[in-house]
């Protein structure tokens, strides 16, 4: 009697234990048929929008539908964007999905990050659930948001600073992410090494500063200042030239004071020839004019006398006859 009811026990065991696992398989198999693939790293620009690409996939030929999606970034509570039973029930400011007329029926669930900001960096997850099932852990992915600094300027303290003498030089380049480095380099393109000094603002962009002091003079006839991204590449470059004041004058601009002469005394010449020649060209004429006029009072002169003459030798026949 005690063995028929062992007997019974494990049977009833053995069934429990096989529809169990009947179960299990078609769960994991339901879930093997729906998945999510997502673009495990995604960079994003500051101020501008990202997007965090996710596509879910099946191997089934059927319809899918999606009966739930949630976004989650790591390190908060609140999800940011959560689609539950036909209609979007949560969507935190700034995220959206990718596409404005997004459906149930649509399968590409990736996020859409609107203003992109430094506390937008990190790590995301996507959990869908559709109509065939889910997978057991939702989907990882994530975003690294870059910033690019101002182009570098240079600021000289005394204001006006030539080569040989003592002085300081301020580099800066402001609101680039993540931290990047200054760099000063001479007239030769060699690396002069200085500390950058590094800022956080309130946004999380940083901003940065380097200063190049010399107590016995600059050396070199200019000096430039690069600002570097943090992997090392170089973003922007500007160069300060100094004038060398303790040359001799013949020695310092040669070239540039020959082109400058050039091109004022010249223009002069040609005015001045201009001038002259006309000036002769007037006195010729006048000259010419004065003796014409001299010319014709003189030959009215003399016929004048002429007549004069004749007059008074006739009078005088008259008187004698």
């Amino acid at each position: 009697m005690w063995g028929g009811n062992i007997g019974c026990k494990n049977m009833a065991f053995t069934w429990i234990l096989f529809i169990s696992t009947v179960i299990s398989h078609i769960c994991k198999g339901n879930a093997a048929f729906s998945y999510v693939e997502c673009k495990t790293e995604n960079v994003g620009q500051y101020g501008q929008e990202s997007l965090l690409e996710c596509i879910v996939k099946t191997r089934r030929t059927t319809d899918l539908k999606m009966r739930t999606v949630a976004w989650k970034k790591d390190g908060l509570l609140e999800p940011l964007l959560v689609f539950h039973r036909g209609r979007i029930t949560k969507a935190l400011p700034g995220y959206s999905f990718a596409d404005p007329s997004w459906t149930d029926t649509n399968r590409n669930v990736s996020l859409l990050i609107s203003n992109t900001a430094v506390q937008h960096q990190g790590g995301y997850s996507c959990d869908v659930t559709t109509n065939i099932g889910g997978e057991e852990e939702p989907s990882r992915t994530s975003l690294d948001v870059s910033a690019k600094y101002t182009v570098p300027t240079i600021i000289s303290h005394p204001e006006t600073i030539a080569q040989n003498t003592d002085g300081t030089l301020v580099c800066t380049s402001d609101g680039g992410y993540p931290t990047g480095e200054l760099r000063w380099f001479d007239e030769k393109d060699e690396w002069i090494k200085r500390e950058t000094k590094v800022t956080e603002t309130k946004s999380g962009l940083f901003n940065l500063s380097s200063t190049l002091t010399s107590k016995q003079g600059f050396k070199s006839s200019k000096y430039s200042c690069a600002v570097f991204n943090a992997s090392g590449g170089l973003q922007d470059k500007v160069q300060l030239n100094l004038p060398n004041l303790n040359g001799r004058p013949e020695e310092q601009g040669t070239g540039e004071r020959s082109d400058s002469v050039s091109r004022v005394v010249a223009p002069m010449v040609v005015i001045g020839s201009l001038i002259v020649g006309l000036l002769m060209l007037l006195v010729y004429y006048r000259r010419r004019s004065l003796r014409r006029r001299r010319g014709a009072h003189h030959e009215v002169a003399v016929e004048e006398t002429d007549h004069h003459d004749e007059d008074r030798v006739a009078e005088e026949a008259e008187q004698i006859a």
